[in-house]
C-alpha cells in the first residue's frame, strides 16, 4: 500500500514539472521574449523637449512647406468657422497626438518587458505602448488611443489607432480637426546622447495624404523630475472671455 502511495506521489510531481516545464517553453518562446536583446534601444529616462532641444512650435512648426498637411475641403471648412475661444485646451481636455509629442515639455520613458509607457509632462498624460500582441478593442477609443509596438532595427516601431474625434485634434494653432480614423506611426530611436523620434499621421476623414515630422530629446538636467501640470478648468477658461470672435 505504501508503495502504491509512494508511486502516485511521483507520477503526480513528475507531471506538475512537466506543466512547468511547458509553461517555461511557452514563455521563453513567445514574440515578447524572443526579441534580440541588442534590438532594443536604450529609450529610459527623462527627456527634456523644451526650447533648448527644438525649435518652437506653432502655426508652422514643426509643420512648414514641405511637410505641411494636406487638408481635404472638410477639413478647410472646420478651418473656416475655427476660433481660439473653441479649443478643448481651456476645459483643460489634454492635447492628443501628434501635438503632444511636440510641446515643450518634458517626457519620461520607462521600458518593461511588455510594455512602453511615456509620460509626458505637458497635461499629466500617460500612453501604454504594448508590446505583448495584444489588439485594441471597442472599448479603447480615448484621446490619445490605442498603441501597440515592437522593436526593430535598433528602434521602437508604435502603432497608435482607436482616437475619438477631437475638434482640435491635429495642434494647438492650425484649428484642424483629428477622427476616430486616425492613425498614428512613430519611430523612436538613439543617436548619441538624443532620443529622436519620426512621427507620421493618416487621418482620411480630414487628411488627402499622410503628414510627417522628425524631432528630438535631449537628456533632462541630473536629478530633474516631471512636475505636475495642475490645469485649473476655471482659471483656463476665465481668459477666453478676451478673446474677439467673429460671431455674434
Amino acid at each position: 500500500m505504501q508503495a502504491i502511495k509512494k508511486n502516485k506521489a511521483i507520477l503526480k510531481g513528475g507531471t506538475a514539472c512537466a506543466f512547468m516545464l511547458s509553461l517555461l517553453a511557452v514563455v521563453f518562446m513567445s514574440p515578447l521574449n524572443a526579441q534580440d536583446d541588442n534590438n532594443i534601444p536604450a529609450l529610459e529616462g527623462i527627456w527634456d523637449g523644451g526650447f533648448s532641444a527644438r525649435p518652437v512650435n506653432g502655426e508652422n512648426v514643426p509643420w512648414g512647406e514641405d511637410n505641411f498637411p494636406v487638408l481635404n475641403e472638410r477639413a478647410m471648412a472646420y478651418q473656416e468657422v475655427w476660433e481660439e475661444i473653441m479649443a478643448p485646451k481651456y476645459d483643460c481636455q489634454p492635447a492628443s497626438s501628434p501635438a503632444i509629442q511636440y510641446d515643450p515639455y518634458h517626457m519620461k520613458v520607462t521600458q518593461w518587458p511588455d510594455r512602453v509607457l511615456l509620460r509626458y509632462e505637458k497635461d499629466d498624460q500617460l500612453r501604454t505602448v504594448w508590446l505583448d500582441g495584444r489588439e485594441p478593442t471597442a472599448m479603447d477609443f480615448s484621446v490619445q488611443g490605442f498603441s501597440v509596438g515592437h522593436y526593430e532595427d535598433g528602434a521602437l516601431i508604435v502603432t497608435t489607432t482607436n482616437f475619438v474625434f477631437d475638434v482640435a485634434g491635429f495642434d494647438d494653432y492650425n484649428g484642424i480637426p483629428s477622427s476616430s480614423q486616425k492613425k498614428l506611426t512613430e519611430r523612436y530611436w538613439r543617436e548619441g546622447d538624443e532620443l529622436r523620434m519620426t512621427l507620421t499621421v493618416e487621418d482620411s476623414m480630414f487628411l488627402r495624404e499622410p503628414a510627417s515630422y522628425t524631432t528630438r530629446w535631449l537628456p533632462a538636467r541630473e536629478g530633474y523630475q516631471l512636475a505636475a501640470y495642475d490645469c485649473d478648468p476655471e482659471a483656463a477658461r476665465a481668459s477666453v472671455r478676451f478673446f474677439p470672435s467673429k460671431y455674434k
